[in-house]
């Protein structure tokens, strides 16, 4: 799988996933703050699924495959 995570939108990612896990940790909020799982991996792995579907890619190389 080729990455379509950028750089500013993978540190978004992985410091959005890390706020939510750390707030539900810390029962600031409910539950529902797992879903930070998510944005943590695909910042972590550069690759969203969701991208790929919707043909983004936010990572600027445009790859042939």
């Amino acid at each position: 799988m080729n990455s379509n995570v950028g750089t500013v939108d993978r540190a978004i990612r992985i410091i959005v996933g890390i706020l939510l896990i750390v707030l539900t940790l810390t029962n600031q909020i409910g539950p529902w703050g797992w879903i930070g799982v998510l944005p943590l991996l695909t910042g972590l792995l550069r690759v969203c699924p969701a991208y790929s579907l919707l043909r983004i890619n936010s990572c600027g190389i445009n790859k042939k495959s």
